[in-house]
């Protein structure tokens, strides 16, 4: 299956570079250049995020993890995931390092699903930072306030589809 969705995106990848190169091999020579840029300063992140990862699964305390979002929390434990989801700051390096970490330290999946839900949909840094100064602030609570379900909505229906 991984193999499979790599291929996929690499085929992706292909078809936007023939697409570019239609238009110009200017075009081509600087859509390249800005990927490897991106490339370049991401691996870095990500790699310092996966093993940072590492070493915090192991130094969290797992009874603590199991006692506030492990499997058995269920509804508890998803409104706990939830708000952490809510208050976490930072990035995707940050946020899926810490849900990684959770679910190595008991954290149960659909917890963790709620935390990623959460952080993704309404992480309170962001909204603070890049939604209030660029959006009216109705839409920007409005879309706040109608994401609140959402974690709550994806936790549960990974309960029902089963453990991954």
């Amino acid at each position: 299956m991984t193999l499979a969705i790599t291929l996929a995106l690499w085929a992706l990848v292909a078809a936007l570079a023939f697409a570019t190169a239609l238009r110009g091999r200017e075009l081509l020579t600087t859509g390249v250049r800005n990927g490897l840029g991106e490339f370049v300063r991401l691996v870095p992140r990500l790699l310092v995020g996966v093993v940072g990862s590492g070493f915090l699964a192991d130094l969290l305390p797992q009874e603590a993890v199991a006692r506030w979002i492990g499997p058995e929390t269920g509804g508890f434990g998803i409104a706990i995931a939830t708000l952490a989801g809510a208050l976490t700051p930072g990035g995707p390096v940050i946020g899926f390092s810490i849900g990684a970490t959770a679910l190595k330290g008991g954290a149960g999946a659909p917890q963790v699903i709620a935390f990623g839900t959460a952080w993704a949909l309404y992480a309170l840094h962001r909204i603070f930072i890049y939604e209030l100064p660029m959006m009216p602030a109705r839409v920007v609570w409005l879309r706040a306030t109608v994401s609140i379900p959402l974690p709550f909505l994806a936790a549960y229906a990974a309960m029902l589809i089963g453990k991954p």
